[in-house]
């Protein structure tokens, strides 16, 4: 079985090479692209104030975070979670820096970018000329927002695994495997669901727009040439 790990942070700002630091954690645990229910989660203090614009993203002030731990105090536990698996992360390149500055400061070895999966990646490539935000993803495939009021960063991981799932071509849940190497068969630790049914994805104005102009640019395309049977001369005996 294949185990990786979707992860996510909140930071307050932007970019760590100027202060800036992580103020949340949350992991969670796929074995074959399925959550197992196992996740990490932690709220850090970042030791330095919160700027009002971060807090209007993702909910947190400097008083939410009073009294949590410092980041090395969590990091230990944060890497015994991920372990060796891949690391699957949504704009996966802003996590990665934030959590390799992180480590660098508590003086532990970064995570090499050879373990990174980055979803805002294969949507791009799946999607070209759409937009492929998370919001904008579960809108795609239908998945429910509603919770989703500011961006926390374990919400935001469980609505990525159901991005990626989808994404990764979706698959029918619920399904029991046995041997699952620790005595249980993959059936205890996923929780049924049901069988998957199909949807109509529906694009929007803007969408249908920005993929007519992304084919646009596209040079000689293969959907303008002739039908074969239409370029080819007529046969005469």
């Amino acid at each position: 079985m294949k185990r990786s790990v979707l992860f996510d942070t909140e930071t307050t700002g932007l970019d760590p090479a100027t202060g800036d630091r992580v103020i949340e954690i949350a992991a969670l645990e796929l074995i074959d692209d399925l959550p197992t229910g196992q996740h990490f989660h932690v709220l850090i203090d970042p030791e330095r104030d919160i700027p009002a614009e971060a807090t209007r993203v993702h909910g947190f002030s400097i008083e939410d975070l009073a009294g949590k731990p410092k980041f090395a105090d969590v990091a230990k536990g944060f890497l015994d979670f991920v372990g060796e698996s891949e690391l699957i992360a949504h704009n996966a390149r802003f996590d990665f820096n934030f959590i390799n500055h992180e480590l660098g400061w508590a003086k532990m070895p970064g995570l090499p970018l050879t373990r990174m999966v980055d979803t805002l990646e294969i949507a791009k490539a799946r999607f070209p000329g759409l937009p492929n935000s998370l919001d904008a993803l579960c809108r795609r495939f239908s998945i429910d927002l509603s919770a989703r009021t500011t961006h926390n960063a374990l919400l935001d991981c469980r609505l990525l695994a159901e991005v990626y799932l989808e994404l990764m071509g979706g698959r029918q849940r619920g399904l029991g495997f046995a041997g699952g190497g620790d005595g249980q068969s993959a059936a205890v630790r996923y929780a049924p669901v049901g069988a998957r049914t199909a949807r109509r994805v529906v694009a929007t104005e803007a969408e249908r727009a920005a993929h007519k102009a992304f084919l646009g640019k596209v040079t000689d395309p293969i959907w303008n040439a002739p039908d074969d049977d239409e370029a080819a001369p007529p046969v005469t005996n």
